[in-house]
């Protein structure tokens, strides 16, 4: 409450000291203050780790004798020291603020209080009443415990301070005794309060000065029914801010729970979404280990497989070299010739008997048994010569087909081949060099005689044989245009199983000829019976074409999409049955393919084609066979040599 409202006289004191206890004390002692309160901080964490010091405590222990102490925690009086004995008479302390309040203030105001609805005064009395240390808020945002004026303070409460008995006596006592019955409602707390000042009221001290005690507000409250009616009021809408208060702590705590509840949803939903992505995890994890464990079971068949075809291969060939040991010694299928007798046919070896220059030796044209016949010499330094030679006497001598040219005998001593003479000499010639332009009718024919060869090859038995060096100037055409497949010093038998199956056999070496030679052979080393597929789709195309091998498919495939393939063809023959020559274009185009797989199967595929190309050039065969006569050059042999 106000000082003024009750009449206590203050003062503001300032100490200067380092010990604050000391200076409490002394000014205690010295002034003869008899009842002293002081705040206490509450015993928090913070207070505990720092150890403050408690000065409460120093302060009642180091109180005089005479003074009472109270220490004031969170509102509540948690110590109290009473005084053990009487003050001492005089206090320059009380008599200090006695002469200040004297000099300020009137008599008249000092007797009366100031003017202020009953209403009020007894909100502040119930106020104070319900705790001596705490202090509601007025509506200006001051409380009632603030002093009116700057130069006072209830710091240090001395025995000159009246109490509320001394003020206001009368109005304690009506109130006392008319008002009791109408607070039967209050709360236990609020009789304490009640019970408190009256006892106060009781105990005060007689001595206070008549001149404090205020008749003129005794009468302002005359009517103590109004005054309980205020407080009934105060006390109705007290308890309904405390039902607002405990609605609104009510749906706090319901908002609180739903909170929970949906976080706990929330985590229960996540937890149930990442053990749905674990199992998926986990799924696709043992998807990925099935799949690796059969790739690795795939892998291991086909390793098994592939060293089960080697062992065979390897088996096969030494079976095959028993096969050729045996043929070698106990049978000699061709005729063996002397040397005189090939010196005497060839006068000596000379150059006019000489038709042509090969690879590994010179090319002579002479009669044997009044028989023409090409030899063939091997030059003393002829790389590879001898190993060739023996493959061909080998090849030659075991078979016999009306399109590969007959080895007639030999002289193995001095490396010398007697082979048949192909008097229109080779396809090479025909189609590149001067020399009488062959018909359709007789390309496609050729073109099947070759494809008829090249079968019989791949058919040998036991094992499949391997041309490697197909090419047009290995085609040679007797004088009725016959063509014949010569030059099978690199051929190679292969095994059935290598010849059939998707494994290869691979050679240590490649051979051939430039841009008639198989890529993926080339590359790999593997050789198989579609390698030679490959060079015969290339002597195809230059069959109807005419032109140098290199590059020749990418033209002929352009001139497809084009549209001007009939410009492809060789211009030299007048009558193309263009429909016709673009169906074996495009299946020479097909035998032509990078990719070993990719190519067509010879006696499936490319024969049937061909015996019907075959079929139509002889129903349009005329009786003119070539478009210009002119005699068959005498070098027709050369390309036996090659």
């Amino acid at each position: 409450m106000q000082p003024w409202f009750l009449q206590v006289q203050c003062q503001d004191v300032v100490l200067e000291d380092t010990d604050v206890v000391k200076a409490l004390a002394e000014y205690v002692s010295q002034s003869g203050i008899e009842v002293l309160v002081l705040g206490a901080a509450p015993k928090g964490g913070l207070l505990k780790r720092f150890k403050a010091k408690d000065i409460p405590g120093s302060v009642s222990k180091g109180a005089p004798d005479f003074c009472t102490v109270y220490v004031i925690s969170k509102g509540k009086i948690s110590s109290t020291r009473a005084a053990s004995r009487p003050p001492p008479n005089v206090s320059p302390l009380r008599n200090q603020i006695l002469s200040q309040a004297s000099s300020r203030h009137d008599p008249s105001e000092t007797q009366t209080p100031p003017t202020s609805s009953s209403k009020d005064w007894l909100k502040k009395v119930i106020a104070l009443n319900r705790s001596p240390f705490t202090h509601r808020r007025r509506p200006n945002g001051k409380s009632y415990g603030e002093l009116s004026s700057p130069d006072t303070d209830i710091s240090f409460v001395s025995s000159g301070r009246p109490s509320i008995d001394r003020l206001f006596p009368s109005y304690c006592d009506s109130f006392e005794m008319g008002a009791t019955p109408r607070f039967s409602n209050f709360s236990d707390v609020d009789r304490q309060s009640f019970e408190s000042f009256r006892i106060g009221r009781k105990s005060a001290d007689s001595t206070t000065p008549p001149e404090l005690s205020y008749s003129s507000f005794e009468s302002d409250m005359s009517s103590p029914s109004q005054a309980t009616d205020e407080v009934e009021a105060e006390m109705r809408r007290l308890k309904l801010e405390l039902k607002q208060t405990m609605d609104m702590y009510s749906t706090a705590c319901k908002e609180a729970i739903s909170a929970k509840q949906k976080a706990l949803e929330e985590a229960r939903l996540a937890e149930e979404a990442a053990l749905a992505v674990a199992e998926k995890e986990k799924a696709r994890s043992k998807a990925a280990l099935e799949h690796a464990e059969a790739a690795q079971r795939i892998a291991e068949l086909e390793a098994q497989k592939r060293r089960s075809a080697e062992i065979k291969a390897l088996k096969e060939a030494e079976e095959k070299d028993k096969v050729l040991d045996a043929l070698a010694k106990s049978d000699v299928r061709y005729r063996k010739y002397s040397i005189e007798d090939l010196e005497t046919a060839t006068e000596f070896f000379s150059e006019s008997r000489k038709i042509g220059e090969g690879g590994y030796g010179p090319v002579y044209k002479c009669y044997l048994d009044h028989t023409p016949v090409a030899v063939k010499v091997l030059r003393p330094d002829a790389a590879q010569g001898r190993s060739q030679f023996q493959q061909e006497v080998e090849v030659l001598s075991c078979i016999r087909h009306p399109n590969m040219v007959l080895l007639l005998g030999a002289c193995p001593e001095y490396g010398c081949l007697v082979y048949e003479y192909m008097s229109n000499g080779s396809l090479e010639d025909c189609l590149l060099r001067p020399t009488p332009t062959l018909s359709w009718q007789h390309r496609f024919r050729i073109a099947a005689e070759i494809g008829t060869g090249l079968l019989f090859l791949h058919q040998t038995k036991p094992e499949p044989l391997v041309h490697r060096d197909l090419k047009p100037a290995n085609i040679l055409l007797d004088r009725n245009y016959v063509s014949k497949i010569s030059d099978v010093g690199l051929a190679r038998l292969v095994p059935p199983s290598v010849a059939d199956n998707v494994t290869q056999y691979r050679m240590t070496s490649t051979a051939g000829t430039f841009c008639y030679i198989d890529p993926e052979y080339q590359q790999t080393g593997m050789l198989g019976i579609k390698s030679d597929i490959y060079s015969l789709g290339i002597m195809f195309l230059q069959l109807i074409t005419a032109k140098p091998p290199m590059g020749l498919t990418h033209h002929v495939e352009k001139a497809i999409e084009r549209g001007s393939f009939a410009e492809m063809l060789d211009q030299t023959v007048p009558d193309w049955p263009v429909e016709e020559a673009l169906s074996f274009a495009k299946m020479a185009l097909k035998c032509a393919e990078l990719r070993r797989k990719d190519r067509p199967d010879l006696g499936k595929v490319v024969m049937p084609e061909l015996e019907r190309l075959r079929a139509l050039a002889e129903e349009n065969m005329s009786h003119s066979t070539l478009y210009s006569a002119g005699p068959s050059p005498t070098n027709s042999q050369v390309s036996m040599s090659q």
